[in-house]
This record gives C-alpha cells, sequence and structure tokens, in this order.
C-alpha cells in the first residue's frame, strides 16, 4: 500500500513537445485574433480565432 507519490518517483506530464508547441501556436493565434477583432479587422481575426479554437486548441490536446 506505498503511495507513489511518497516513494520519490517524479512524475511527468503527459504533454510532449509538439503539444506545447501547438498550444502555444493556439495561444498565438488568438491573441493575434482579439487584438485584430479590436483594431477593426473583423474577417482576419475571424480567421485566426477559428484556426486557434477549432483546429491548433483539439489538435495539441489529440496528439
Amino acid at each position: 500500500m506505498s503511495n507513489q507519490a511518497s516513494s520519490g518517483s517524479t512524475r511527468r506530464s503527459s504533454l510532449g513537445r509538439r503539444n506545447v508547441v501547438l498550444l502555444g501556436a493556439a495561444m498565438v493565434s488568438l491573441t493575434g485574433g482579439y487584438l485584430l477583432l479590436g483594431a477593426g479587422s473583423a474577417s482576419a481575426a475571424a480567421v485566426l480565432l477559428v484556426l486557434g479554437y477549432c483546429v491548433l486548441f483539439p489538435l495539441g490536446i489529440a496528439l
């Protein structure tokens, strides 16, 4: 009945390098999208927001 946390073993994150890169790209895309939306460029902002929310975030989680 030993607990792994108390036995000194380190716990690794389940996110790999590819996941972190994709999630970072999603954050950049979303930030750019919201900045463009605030500047009044609705069509370019929509493209970046859809790219971030519908493509990059799901890929970052799934892969």
